[in-house]
C-alpha cells in the first residue's frame, strides 16, 4: 500500500491535449490532485470540464495557465506548490513543440529555437527547480520519449527531443539511489494533434486508443509513485 500523504499531488506540464491531457485526466480519476500547466487556458478548461465530469463535486485540478519557457513563472508555480502541499509525488512531462517536418539544410530560425527553447532548455530548467519538491514527496518524474533523432526532415524535433530524453537519463543514472525516481516512457502511436502534423494522410483508426494508453502509462507508475 502506498505511505504518501492524501492528496497525492501530481505536476503534469503540458496538460492542455494529447497524451499530457488524458494522463492528467487519469490520474485525477484514480484521485490525485493534478497541478496542470499549459499555455491554452481553453485547453486546460476542458481538461477541468472532463476531470468534473468523471468526478463530479472534486476539486482534483489546480489549473496554471502559463508557459514553460518563463522561468520566473515556473518558479514562482514551484514555490506555490511547496507552500500549499510541502512536496511534489510526480512530475509528467508532456509539453513539447513539434517544429514542421523540413530538410535540415532548410531549417526555419524560429521553429528552431523554439525546439530547443520548449523541448530541450525548459526541461534542463525545470529538473533543478523541481528536484527538491519530488525528493520531499518520495516521487517520480515522467518523461515521454518519441525517438526521431536522426530521422530524416525530424532535424529540429528529432534533435531537440533527442537532447531531452538524453538529460532525462543523465538525471535517472544520478538519482537510482538517492531520488527522485525517474521514467521514460516511449507511448505507443497515438492520434495526437503533434502526430497529425507529422502524418497528415495517416489514418488514425490504426492508431491506439489516447485514454487507454494513459491508463497503462499511469498504471507504471504503481504505489510508488
Amino acid at each position: 500500500m502506498s505511505t504518501l500523504p492524501t492528496p497525492r499531488i501530481a505536476l503534469v506540464t503540458g496538460a492542455s491535449r494529447g497524451l499530457g491531457m488524458a494522463i492528467a485526466e487519469e490520474l485525477a480519476e484514480q484521485g490525485w490532485h493534478v497541478v496542470a500547466v499549459a499555455r491554452t487556458v481553453g485547453g486546460l478548461e476542458d481538461l477541468d470540464d472532463r476531470i468534473k465530469a468523471r468526478r463530479p463535486g472534486s476539486e482534483l485540478a489546480t489549473l496554471a495557465p502559463m508557459d514553460i519557457t518563463n522561468d520566473d513563472a515556473m518558479r514562482h508555480l514551484c514555490r506555490s506548490i511547496f507552500d500549499r502541499w510541502g512536496a511534489l509525488h510526480l512530475w509528467v512531462h508532456a509539453a513539447v513543440h513539434a517544429a514542421p517536418l523540413t530538410p535540415a539544410g532548410h531549417l526555419d530560425a524560429k521553429d528552431w529555437d523554439k525546439s530547443l527553447a520548449i523541448n530541450l532548455r525548459a526541461t534542463g530548467m525545470l529538473i533543478p527547480m523541481v528536484e527538491p519538491l519530488l525528493r520531499a514527496g518520495k516521487g517520480t518524474a515522467l518523461f515521454l520519449d518519441d525517438p526521431r533523432g536522426g530521422a530524416p526532415f525530424f532535424g529540429a524535433y528529432g534533435a531537440t527531443k533527442a537532447g531531452q530524453i538524453a538529460l532525462a537519463r543523465s538525471w535517472q543514472e544520478e538519482t537510482k539511489k538517492i531520488g527522485p525516481r525517474v521514467l521514460i516512457e516511449t507511448p505507443c502511436p497515438l492520434p495526437t494533434a503533434t502526430r497529425a502534423r507529422f502524418f497528415p494522410g495517416e489514418d488514425r483508426e490504426a492508431l491506439g486508443d489516447l485514454h487507454a494508453e494513459a491508463t497503462r502509462i499511469v498504471a507504471t507508475l504503481g504505489d510508488s509513485a
